[in-house]
């Protein structure tokens, strides 16, 4: 995107534990407000990933499933959480009806699964995640903050991962 700086931060998990720790991290380190971008293939780990923060925020891991029929679902823990599906959107305009901004201009986390579908309606500044599948278990994380609102937190994660004994 032109102007906005682009920081970004790779986390290379070789089973479902390493999703759980670097789910607990963002938990911690993502700044109310933020939206979050998770793309990647069908099964490649958005909805873990998304139960992972949610479970580190507090709420009940069971009740974090994919919003595919839903569309979206919010969850209370120490920090309120929107899950947002865009699977099985037709297009941006389906999105928009749902009123995302109302969530976007919340202090809740607001993760969107498929958001590549829905791009051009995501806020200018957000986190991106890219989940790519390297193994049965195992899941390559690109996590990039597009805008400036994010680098820091980009360095509280590379902090925590040279830290971390994974």
């Amino acid at each position: 995107m032109p102007g906005l700086n682009v920081n970004h931060f790779t986390y290379h998990a070789a089973d479902q534990s390493g999703t759980t720790a670097l789910g607990a991290a963002l938990a911690e380190l993502l700044p109310d407000g933020t939206t979050v971008a998770l793309c990647g293939t069908l099964g490649a780990g958005k909805t873990r990933l998304v139960q992972a923060i949610a479970e580190a925020a507090g709420v009940d891991r069971r009740e974090v499933v994919s919003p595919s029929f839903v569309l979206i679902s919010e969850y209370h823990g120490r920090r309120t959480i929107c899950h947002i599906d865009a699977y099985r959107l037709r297009d941006e305009d389906e999105f928009d009806q749902l009123g995302p901004d109302e969530y976007f201009e919340s202090d809740s986390l607001v993760l969107v699964e498929w958001a590549d579908r829905v791009k051009a309606s995501l806020p200018r500044e957000r986190i991106e995640i890219h989940i790519e599948v390297t193994g049965p278990a195992s899941r390559r994380f690109k996590v990039i903050a597009v805008g400036d609102r994010y680098g820091e937190m980009i360095e509280r994660l590379e902090a925590w991962s040279s830290q971390a004994d994974l």
